[in-house]
């Protein structure tokens, strides 16, 4: 089969490598898309999220056709159009036309949506379902979230406008994340563009000079000082980035602050299969009801190199412009 694989010298080179069997509990998937993650370039320069690498493959989300079953699996049949969150718990990446996978974490497409929407979903949904389901908060808690119009950040408000919450304070950082969160029923009133505003004294505006229940961040790095200041004492803080900083750390312990890091491959390394099973579950519930929508995609390009470096080099950038980027793979 046909890959795109990373060498030891950091460049991505097209090979044919051998098309991976699946074994009694797994299935056989031809892939019909891949996301794209922030993680995926990470991998290749970060050294925690290098140590992540479980095959020189990359890519941890598709959708695609089921090919094979192994002998134990009865859930599934060959043509069924499936969608994963593999992780790290694949026979290899997702930057290739096949993989194998345990059948405990495949889940079925909704009939309302495309392969190309099914492969954006896994790891953003499965990020924002953590967040809520850890939170606990009430749906009157004011919610606080940087980043909001990425990809974890559509598919969180999705979720939490969804289950009823309404007092949610979001950043973004240019029109066209504006406008993507204006698709999805945030108004300007929720809204702080962090390019324009101070974002401690008007998220405080908007929220009646108070701080927040709980903060969501999805950023880091800058704007996670601004986010703790944000924070109520003793309440929660949810990051989903790795990427406190010594100020942000400092604010959160004076604030007697409850932190929250939010890592799908925590679950992923524990062979934690019901965690992606039970959360797909969910969200494809969700999509089939039209309670929620599936991200915005933009389909970067097919299964070439020149896909992968374009793809990550929009993610290292920060400009997806509140899309989830997708290559197809025929």
């Amino acid at each position: 089969m046909k890959a795109i694989v990373l060498h030891q010298n950091g460049g991505f080179y097209p090979e044919e490598v051998k098309t991976p069997q699946p074994e009694s509990d797994q299935v056989q998937i031809k892939i019909s898309a891949a996301g794209f993650n922030p993680i995926d370039y990470q991998m290749t320069e970060n050294a925690m999220e290098r140590k992540l690498l479980h095959s020189p493959i990359l890519g941890r989300e598709f959708s695609g056709i089921v090919s094979e079953v192994g002998n134990n699996i009865t859930d599934f049949k060959i043509g069924d159009a499936v969608f994963c969150g593999s992780g790290s718990m694949g026979s290899n990446g997702t930057y290739t036309e096949y993989i194998c996978v345990p059948a405990a974490i495949v889940m079925h497409v909704p009939e309302n949506i495309s392969l190309d929407q099914a492969a954006a979903i896994p790891s953003v949904g499965l990020t924002a379902l953590q967040c809520i389901n850890r939170m606990k908060a009430n749906v009157n808690d004011k919610i606080f979230i940087t980043g909001a119009a990425g990809g974890v950040g559509n598919m969180l408000l999705k979720l939490l406008q969804a289950k009823g919450y309404q007092y949610l304070t979001v950043t973004a950082g240019n029109e066209n994340s504006i406008a993507s969160l204006h698709s999805i029923g945030i108004q300007n009133n929720q809204i702080i563009n962090y390019r324009n505003d101070d974002v401690y004294k008007t998220a405080l505006a908007l929220n009646n000079n108070e701080r927040f229940d709980f903060v969501v961040d999805l950023v880091g790095n800058e704007i996670a000082a601004a986010a703790a200041r944000l924070l109520k004492t003793n309440g929660t803080y949810a990051d989903v980035t790795n990427f406190l900083t010594s100020d942000s750390r400092e604010v959160l312990f004076s604030r007697g602050a409850t932190i929250l890091n939010i890592s799908n491959y925590a679950y992923g390394l524990e062979k934690k299969y019901d965690y992606y099973k039970n959360g797909l579950a969910e969200i494809a519930s969700l999509l089939k009801q039209q309670l929620i929508t599936p991200p915005d995609i933009e389909i970067i390009g097919n299964l070439e190199v020149d896909t992968v470096l374009k793809a990550h080099a929009i993610l290292r950038g920060n400009k997806t412009n509140g899309k989830k980027l997708i290559m197809q793979i025929q």
